[in-house]
């Protein structure tokens, strides 16, 4: 077992909003920003904080707006995330750092490779989805029920949504580690489903809890901002992106990193049969900061 630090942080933002963050690991590590899922807030699993230390990274996550301990922004986009890293990185003194995010959280790193050229070394996602509006595209081919029920409300309009969301959310919210299975339902694969048995399991039932602890809005706003353009183009994206993805996965389909993989310049995609959505991040985050860290810096990242 590796020993690491954490430290939390609250950080205001322009606006006067106030960001909830975490830093784990060593003070003088290479900084690494993570974006989690959807629903979801800061933190990071203790198997992958380990993994971390053994690199000497220095993770930074924040809960995005709406999110635990961390102010709304009603109405944000993807690139809305690109303004609070800026400003979490600039609090904390990091001119430069690498970028990950998983499911929900993959989009905004990708904004962040976008929108922060100069700043951004490299960026990795796991099980992330293609723009809405992808071009050829058919978005909900082969997903698990639940995120079928997920699309079916945005696509009805945030008022529709957020009823849906107040529904399903408090089960969500008071699931413990041997309930998630059931809680995710259709979306878990075997593979995921041995992942969630393990202490992974209440783990994220917790941050699903914590997550949802100030309401539905930053899940709501989360996946309103997925469904409306993103504000960057993919295809003028210099930074080194690495796409991870599942092939039994069931929450996004693998068609959506293969669309990705044709969109992104500098991309390299790694598919890892008989992993799913949660299997490949427990699995495999080890190889995700390898990745990272093997990009060229051109330079002090800071700190």
């Amino acid at each position: 077992m590796g020993t690491y630090a954490r430290e939390a942080q609250l950080v205001e933002v322009e606006d006067g909003r106030v960001l909830e963050v975490q830093l784990v690991g060593p003070p003088d590590g290479v900084p690494v920003f993570l974006h989690h899922g959807t629903p979801g807030a800061c933190g990071l699993f203790e198997t992958l904080a380990e993994a971390g230390t053994e690199r000497n990274v220095r993770h930074i996550s924040y809960s995005r707006p709406g999110y635990s301990g961390s102010g709304r922004l009603e109405g944000r986009t993807m690139a809305s995330c690109v303004r609070d890293v800026a400003a979490i990185a600039d609090a904390l003194g990091y001119d430069r750092f690498h970028s990950y995010g998983g499911s929900g959280g993959g989009p905004h790193s990708i904004a962040c490779a976008a929108l922060l050229p100069d700043r951004v070394i490299s960026a990795a996602v796991i099980a992330c989805s293609a723009p809405f509006d992808a071009v050829g595209l058919d978005w909900t081919a082969g997903m698990g029920s639940e995120n079928l029920e997920e699309v079916a409300a945005v696509s009805a309009g945030a008022d529709e949504l957020e009823v849906y969301l107040d529904r399903v959310a408090p089960e969500m919210a008071n699931a413990d580690g041997a309930e998630i299975v059931a809680v995710l339902g259709d979306l878990v694969c075997e593979a995921d489903r041995r992942a969630l048995s393990t202490p992974y399991g209440e783990y994220l039932a917790g941050q699903y809890a914590r997550s949802l602890s100030a309401g539905v809005f930053g899940w709501l706003d989360d996946d309103m901002a997925l469904f409306s353009p993103w504000g960057f183009d993919l295809e003028k994206i210099r930074v080194p992106v690495t796409l991870w993805h599942g092939e039994e996965e069931r929450f996004i389909q693998l068609s959506h990193a293969e669309w990705l993989a044709t969109h992104l310049p500098n991309v390299k995609a790694r598919i890892r049969p008989g992993d799913g959505h949660l299997s490949l991040l427990i699995g495999s985050y080890g190889d995700v900061l390898d990745d990272l860290l093997e990009a060229d810096g051109h330079g002090s990242t800071g700190g």
